[in-house]
């Protein structure tokens, strides 16, 4: 959520980043929020005159009636009585203003950093650098719940069964795999300084809306019938939620933290659950990393976090690239987004494994995670967010780019790095 006061001030930086965007249709909001904060203005002016009456007639009462002069100081109380009912209504008045410049700014894109490419969507987003050579296969790549289902690793119909789809059994060395995959990403990015977090998987709607649009959220999050609780799409909301109308010294900062946490998601919308495969589910695991700092040490630390990503996956001899995402592509809440995308030898090009975000203040300021500079004076602090490991994905790109074949057998090379984590083992051989 962007600043009033900018939008007050310069409303035409508003109106082209709508444009920017692409959200035309978002260019009467600008108009109505300022309109509406003209007469919330004006209603509150009236409220701080009509109080200030108040008081004064007050002491005017209490001087007649020390005076003796009842009949004086009843005529008063009357007049207090009348100002103090239009004080009520210019109170309500006030609140649903209020409430309503709120809820249209919160559908305002947040304010896109410079560097941003001008773009409608994900096809004008833009390759930024590459990591590692993608090294053609010398047999033929099966698909990814095939290969599982070759080391006994994958149970769909089960799953199917018990839950829908959307959902899936792993087992043996898949799922050893998967849980050494998460391991290794928490200890990775605690030995890069972050703390170590399980967060609740649940939170409040008022948390909610302070991390994500409504799209969103419409998109994603599953609701708890009959409580004010949603399970979490993605642990750093819960992260984020952690820091709620806190103030926060100044000395402290930044704030590093990494969790752990299953993460559920309704995927609805044009993509949608694959059925096939375990690329877009509805329940999956994840490793988060999120940072709240000063906001001159934003960019600062965009860029360590997508590094850290393109580090990890380099460490486990999967090649990946980074794009920046274009105006177009960004979630209104954000200033600048990375995409690290993982090489798939099966399909021949890179997909979506990690998404480093940078939100300015807007998650800030709407759940009031302020900072409390050294001469006293409270800001806003900015936030950014980016995944460490989602093992569902992962798992796509650490066995395609780890496969080897005999002719006869499948085994899965296990990097140095993740050795530690499957009890030394070097390879997972086909039975």
């Amino acid at each position: 959520m962007i600043d009033i006061k900018l939008l007050r001030s310069d409303p035409d930086i508003v109106r082209q980043n709508i444009k920017n965007k692409f959200q035309d249709d978002k260019l009467p909001l600008v108009d109505k929020v300022l309109e509406l904060d003209v007469e919330n203005r004006r209603s509150k002016q009236e409220a701080d005159e009509l109080r200030r009456n108040r008081n004064s007639l007050s002491k005017q009462i209490g001087a007649l009636m020390a005076k003796g002069e009842k009949e004086e100081a009843e005529k008063i109380k009357a007049q207090v009585t009348r100002q103090s009912e239009r004080l009520a209504a210019a109170e309500r008045r006030e609140t649903e203003l209020s409430e309503q410049i709120r809820q249209i700014m919160m559908t305002i894109p947040n304010i896109i950093d410079p560097s941003v490419p001008i773009g409608r969507n994900d096809s004008e987003n833009i390759e930024v650098e590459r990591f590692g050579q993608p090294t053609p296969a010398s047999f033929e790549i099966p698909y990814h719940t095939d290969i599982m289902a070759k080391f006994d690793g994958i149970d769909k119909a089960a799953a199917g069964r018990v839950a829908g789809e959307g959902f899936y059994y792993l087992m043996g060395d898949i799922a050893r795999l998967h849980s050494a995959v998460l391991a290794y990403a928490r200890d990775f990015m605690i030995d890069r300084g972050f703390t170590y977090c399980v967060p609740p998987f649940m939170i409040r709607s008022n948390v909610v809306t302070g991390v994500m649009s409504f799209a969103e959220m419409d998109a994603m999050m599953y609701k708890i019938e009959g409580e004010d609780l949603y399970l979490i799409g993605t642990s750093e909301h819960s992260m984020i939620g952690k820091f709620i109308d806190t103030i926060t010294d100044e000395k402290s900062l930044p704030l590093t933290l990494t969790s752990y946490s299953p993460c559920f998601r309704k995927e609805k919308g044009a993509h949608g659950i694959e059925e096939r495969g375990i690329y877009r589910i509805h329940q999956f695991e994840k490793q988060e990393m999120i940072v709240v700092c000063r906001p001159e040490e934003s960019m600062d630390w965009f860029n360590k976090m997508w590094g850290y990503s393109v580090e990890l996956f380099r460490s486990l001899d999967i090649p990946v690239r980074t794009l920046e995402c274009c105006s177009g592509d960004l979630a209104d809440l954000k200033v600048k987004s990375y995409d690290v995308e993982a090489w798939s030898p099966k399909q021949g090009r890179y997909f979506e494994v990690c998404s480093c975000s940078n939100l300015g203040d807007a998650q800030a300021r709407r759940l009031g995670i302020r900072i409390k500079g050294e001469n006293g004076e409270k800001y806003f602090a900015h936030t950014l967010n980016n995944t460490v490991v989602a093992p569902p994905r992962m798992l796509i790109a650490f066995l395609e780019n780890n496969l080897e074949f005999d002719g006869e057998k499948y085994s899965v090379k296990i990097p140095e790095a993740l050795r530690p984590y499957m009890g030394g083992k070097e390879k997972l051989v086909q039975k």
